[in-house]
């Protein structure tokens, strides 16, 4: 398959570099064409592995990876261009953290928002499904990292988007206990549980770590 992937960072690279190694096509899409990252990881990354622009990684991609700082992902999906999303899914990784006062971090939107429904709204042909914004990003394509069962969730207001979101990270990343939230308002939730993940990341001193909901009978 031809997966895009927006965002040089630590998520998008794990991420690209792990459909690479299951042998899919990644073109790896930032703000420019020879971006110095981007341009590292495609060398070591293979023959299977591409960048160029947001809209070049746009246009290749048949599904979609946004691993853009949330500050940045609407940004960097309008200059994909709208053409180049309408009809697809898109996995959003993103989450609204807020660096500005330094550690930790605060969220520039919550409560009565999401930057899930944000991306949403703005591009409406868009089939978005937050997911996998809860975990590290090796514990993103490497659940066994962490013994037992653990969870990890989905939110979209599209059904059939869902559904096969849900397939790809049970067959490509190995995920067993898939949360289906409801609609992209659920994404609120996901992003402002990521004000427990950093302390408790600051209490365990590590971010192998994730939780598993347990409910009665």
């Amino acid at each position: 398959m031809k997966i895009s992937v927006l965002g040089t960072g630590m998520v998008g690279e794990t991420i690209a570099s792990k459909l690479v190694e299951l042998g899919h096509e990644v073109k790896m899409g930032s703000r420019s064409a020879n971006n110095e990252k981007a341009t590292a990881w495609v060398k070591k990354a293979g023959a299977r592995a591409s960048q160029g622009t947001f809209a070049d990684s746009a246009a290749f991609g048949e599904i979609l990876f946004n691993c853009t700082l949330g500050s940045g992902s609407i940004e960097a999906l309008e200059a994909a261009g709208k053409q180049n999303l309408k009809g697809k899914i898109l996995l959003d990784l993103s989450n609204p953290l807020d660096f500005s006062k330094g550690m930790p971090p605060t969220l520039f939107v919550s409560n009565s928002d999401s930057l899930g429904e944000q991306i949403q709204r703005a591009f409406p042909e868009l089939k978005v499904v937050k997911t996998l914004n809860t975990v590290s990003a090796n514990v993103m394509v490497d659940p066994a990292r962490i013994p037992g069962e653990h969870s990890v969730f989905v939110s979209g207001n599209d059904a059939e988007a869902k559904n096969r979101v849900k397939q790809l990270l049970t067959e490509w990343f190995g995920w067993k206990q898939i949360i289906d939230m409801g609609d992209i308002t659920t994404s609120r939730g996901t992003e402002a549980y990521l004000l427990l993940w950093i302390r408790l990341w600051g209490a365990l001193g590590t971010p192998d770590f994730n939780v598993h909901l347990v409910k009665k009978g």
